[in-house]
């Protein structure tokens, strides 16, 4: 029996998606729940597992094709067994065999042959009218290096041939033998001249003579997405950006006091985000126009506080929510964040855990910044930047003393946040954060 393996549904905002790299070939027999492949879109990236128990009998979109949602990209048949039948593929190309010498007349590149190549080696075969009976390989396809091994080959040959002689009527013992007239043509001279289309899975190399080198490689959907989002939010919107100080020693005295108890009582430990993020609920509340978002000629309140937390990942910046943070514990925001950098790392983050958001907070100080202007994530109207705790001299009291101090930055739109509603807001933050008896009396 023929099963269809198809592309997830993807979220109603992700109108397409683009294949990674195939876990599996044509031929090879899978296990249900098997990783077949990765799909990337601008959020996320998916899973695409086998369904089924079987043999995959067709693999019909390539590595680095755009597929839509809930489109067909290969079959496994549940009732063959791995090495029975040849394995159609799009992407592989079987061991050669020794095959019989092509005369002269050999026929071009057939259009059957095309699919099995990749785009790379298809062009370069192409363009020097070589067909795969042309090339031998030892590997399981024909690969790029193959091609300009056996143009690079028959250049040689070609040079090293001596031209024909001329039939004349002297003997041909007293014939002068003819000089040579080498041709030699450089492998990395062939694959210059060709430029062929490059693959984009992997980085093009653009320059590799000498020490300054280059590599041009393809932007990820993801890293498309952000910029696409991050240009929007300065062309859209009204940015300011207001600071402040905070001291940290009151919220580092709690930590320190309570931290090994509280991670025996709750299995997770106390960090600096889950103050911040209630801190920042409590502050909200105060002025809900923070937590607000325009909409065209509208302002919509959100009477709910989704607080995305920006996460670096391998793939680049994402932000993760944790909805309905006033109703959560200290230690419930905790597990949730660290639950979202866990999924953040290893690439399982659902569109769910990314879709919404009433407020965003980022905390550059984790790298070592020590100031910034974070950037709005449309179409929240503000977020949150946290920096580097330094220890550095203030006045108290009168006298200087030494304190723990992280600047704070609150980038806002100023459509629809004034500035004393910004500078209150930060103001908030700071108290709370210099005398937590705040943040339980909800003062």
């Amino acid at each position: 029996m023929l099963i269809e393996v198809k592309v997830p549904v993807l979220a109603e905002s992700v109108a397409e998606a683009t294949l990674m790299t195939w876990q599996k070939r044509a031929g090879e027999q899978v296990k249900r729940g098997d990783n077949l492949i990765d799909i990337e879109t601008d959020k996320v990236t998916l899973e695409v597992s086998a369904l089924n128990d079987g043999v995959i009998t067709e693999i019909i979109k390539d590595d680095g094709e755009t597929v839509l949602s809930d489109e067909i990209i290969a079959r496994i048949d549940t009732e063959a067994k791995a090495g029975a039948a040849a394995p159609v593929e799009t992407n592989s190309e079987p061991k050669q065999q020794s095959l019989p010498e092509m005369d002269a007349n050999a026929e071009e590149l057939s259009e059957t042959d095309l699919p099995k190549l990749s785009p790379a080696v298809r062009n370069l075969m192409e363009e020097h009218k070589l067909s795969t009976t042309d090339i031998s390989t030892t590997a399981e396809r024909i690969t790029k290096e193959d091609v300009l091994r056996h143009i690079g080959d028959e250049n040689k040959e070609v040079a090293a041939s001596p031209a024909p002689k001329t039939i004349a009527s002297a003997p041909p013992a007293e014939a002068p033998a003819p000089a040579p007239t080498p041709v030699p043509v450089p492998v990395e001279k062939v694959e210059t001249k060709s430029a062929p289309k490059q693959e984009t899975s992997v980085p093009v190399l653009t320059s590799s003579t000498g020490d300054r080198p280059e590599e041009k490689v393809p932007m990820t959907r993801l890293r498309k997405r952000v910029a696409e989002r991050l240009l929007g939010a300065q062309q859209e919107n009204a940015i300011l950006t207001t600071f402040n100080e905070v001291n940290m020693q009151p919220v580092m005295d709690i930590r320190n006091r309570y931290k090994d108890e509280f991670e025996k009582t709750h299995g997770v430990k106390l960090g600096f985000m889950s103050f911040f993020t209630r801190v920042v609920i409590e502050a909200l509340k105060k002025f809900p126009v923070i937590n607000a978002s325009v909409d065209g000629d509208n302002i919509i309140y959100h009477g709910y506080f989704d607080i995305g937390i920006a996460v670096s990942s391998p793939r680049g910046l994402v932000v993760p929510i944790v909805r309905d943070g006033d109703a959560l514990s200290l230690a419930e925001i905790e597990t949730k964040i660290r639950e979202y950098g866990a999924k953040a790392k290893e690439g399982k983050l659902a569109i769910e855990d990314l879709t919404g958001g009433t407020f965003t907070i980022t905390n550059g100080g984790v790298f070592g910044s020590l100031l910034s202007t974070p950037i709005i994530n449309p179409p929240q109207s503000a977020i949150l930047g946290m920096h580097s705790i330094q220890q550095r001299p203030v006045a108290e009291n009168g006298e200087v003393v030494i304190r723990p101090m992280m600047y704070t930055a609150l980038s806002y739109d100023h459509r629809i946040i004034d500035g004393s509603d910004a500078v209150r807001f930060l103001v908030s933050i700071k108290q709370q954060l210099e005398d937590p008896a705040r943040l339980l009396l909800q003062l």
